[in-house]
């Protein structure tokens, strides 16, 4: 393989596994990073490093022009886009290509045209795969019409991107026009597309994937498939290659329609058709197709024995696929459980932080994937995935015991995560049996309430005032959370996590009671909903903030006539940041 310099164009734990690739190919590899990565472990591991941009990831990781401008000073050949952030941008595909680079991926033309979902749809249906019944994009005034053509329940999704961002579950009519503008308005943020569509929402279902990979040769082939069933509102926790229990027709139909989708649009890379899949008859639809690298390509690694990340860098310098069809061989079965700066009793709350120590679990068949050592940050302006760790063995309960004693032998110390979470899942009799669905989580496998934690002596001095509860309306369910002020340090709070009584949508307020409404952690205002001089009651929503992918709804719980706002969108928060003044 030539020298050549890689410019690796995102961050965390993809970012590391991507340089230590080219590492181990001779390549030499680039990191970009904002000010909140400087001193981040992708950055450290990287030849060197490009600053590219202040915190937020629209002025940093998703700024096309910055990131070319690093790629151009460390002299790269090569750009890799990982997956999320730019990843699936067409535009930013070509721009690469434009600027005389190699794009690592598809070409930006199959990057457009499976990146939309709804013209994906129209690939899928080319190719005889069957297709949920669904619309094109469409706008709020259309989708009462088709809302009642395709029946409720449905989803309402955004038309480009992926990772379950811009998806909203409706059963009925009432709830479809605010479905639609928050996923039109997560999609934006997400993925600067904020067009959505309708598709009907089936369940129960199981979330099965076909790794497809394909080069400029001409050469397309399938590198077995993968079960993602285990989710949280459609964000993948737990993925398992191969799919567990699927009949032999089946798997083979599902491998031939990944493969034939991707020759239908020439496709070069690595990339992943997804289906949904009825688990009492076998019949499955085409969900999407990512035309990336899959967070969960590592269970694919284990049981292939392929490195996915070297193949990629070999067909984007123009080499033909290192394996053929044949080669692919799946041995045991792997799992790979994701860990998250996220609190799962206290409704999944993002938990940014520091983390102040970090054993990872070691022994046969163990592999982790992580972004962090310790002393590192889980900054709270972007994803809370930090790390994975999977388990190989010989069949499939042999690598779900391996990973249930890995993540009890995983030690993080700071935020709290979903790893003991995980743990109890893959110790269930209905996913020991392989019962589950796309649905499980939300309907058994509840996380169990933990208890509330005591304030810490130097938040609730003798000068305290009184706790009172937060509750938190977000898009992955309320959170309710216990404030502790302190009088002589005003916006200061210590915050402990407690379990949601009920599934109503509730309240937040500032650090003091009876004050105006606060950030109740960092955060990214995504929209205000008062103005000054407009009176509010208590319970009406006056902001609605982002932190790590998660929608929050700040609600007032005093009413009032609105003074000032102190915040607009895009703008940055501080917990405990006042919003709104009240008069």
């Amino acid at each position: 393989m030539p020298e050549a310099t890689v410019l690796v164009a995102n961050r965390g734990e993809i970012a590391v596994r991507i340089i230590r690739a080219c590492h181990e190919l001779g390549l030499r590899a680039a990191a970009v990073y904002s000010d909140a990565d400087a001193g981040a472990l992708h950055v450290r591991l990287a030849d060197e490093g490009f600053r590219i941009g202040p915190p937020p990831a629209r002025a940093s990781y998703l700024d096309v022009d910055a990131v070319l401008g690093a790629a151009k000073a460390a002299g790269a050949s090569l750009v890799h886009p990982g997956y999320g952030l730019l990843s699936e941008d067409a535009g930013f595909a070509e721009a690469v290509t434009a600027a005389g680079l190699m794009f690592v991926g598809p070409s930006a033309a199959v990057i457009a045209r499976m990146g939309d979902k709804v013209a994906a749809r129209a690939v899928a249906g080319k190719c005889g795969v069957p297709v949920p019944p669904g619309t094109a994009d469409l706008t709020t005034d259309q989708a009462a019409a088709e809302a009642d053509r395709i029946g409720f329940p449905l989803v309402v999704k955004a038309s480009f991107g992926g990772g379950g961002r811009g998806m909203r579950v409706v059963t009925s009519a009432d709830g479809l026009a605010e479905a639609m503008a928050a996923a039109a308005r997560e999609a934006g943020a997400a993925f600067g597309r904020s067009e959505v569509h309708l598709e009907r929402y089936l369940q129960p279902v199981r979330h099965v994937e076909v790794q497809v990979f394909g080069d400029a040769h001409g050469t397309v082939v399938h590198l077995a498939d993968r079960d993602c069933s285990v989710q949280r509102r459609h964000q993948k926790l737990i993925e398992e290659a191969p799919a567990f229990g699927l009949p032999d027709r089946v798997r083979t139909a599902l491998r031939e329609a990944a493969v034939a989708l991707a020759r239908e649009v020439g496709y070069v890379g690595a990339g992943t058709v997804e289906f949904l899949v009825l688990p009492e008859t076998g019949e499955f639809f085409f969900l999407e197709m990512n035309t990336r690298l899959q967070v969960e390509h590592g269970v694919t690694e284990l049981v292939t024995g392929l490195d996915l990340v070297a193949a990629q860098l070999r067909v984007a310098l123009g080499e033909p696929l290192p394996f053929t069809q044949d080669d692919v061989v799946v041995r045991g079965h792997a799992i790979q459980a994701r860990i998250a700066a996220e609190d799962p009793s206290a409704g999944f709350r993002p938990a940014p932080g520091t983390v102040t120590g970090l054993a990872l679990p070691l022994g046969p068949g163990i592999r982790n994937d992580f972004g962090v050592e310790t002393g590192d940050a889980v900054p709270a302006m972007y994803d809370s995935l930090f790390g994975k760790v999977l388990a190989h063995g010989a069949d499939r309960d042999s690598a779900r015991r391996r990973l249930v004693g890995a993540l009890g032998e995983l030690r993080v110390e700071g935020p709290p995560t979903t790893a003991p979470y995980l743990r109890t899942i893959l110790a269930s009799a209905s996913f020991t049996e392989g019962r589950h669905d796309t649905g499980s989580v939300e309907r058994e496998w509840v996380p169990a309430a933990a208890p509330a934690a005591p304030p810490a002596p130097h938040a609730c001095a003798t000068n305290a005032v009184p706790a009172r509860l937060v509750r938190i309306a977000t898009d992955r369910g309320p959170v309710e959370i216990a404030v502790y002020g302190r009088a002589q340090r005003p916006g200061v709070a210590a915050v402990s996590a407690r379990p949601p009584r009920d599934t109503e949508s509730g309240s937040t307020a500032g650090a003091t009671a009876g004050g105006p409404p606060t950030a109740p952690m960092d955060a990214t205002v995504v929209a205000v909903r008062v103005e000054p001089g407009q009176e509010v009651a208590a319970g009406d929503v006056v902001a609605v903030l982002e932190a790590m992918k998660m929608e929050m709804q700040v609600r007032t719980d005093v009413g009032g006539v609105v003074g000032t706002v102190l915040v607009s969108p895009g703008t940055s928060v501080a917990a405990g940041a006042p919003l709104i003044t009240l008069g």
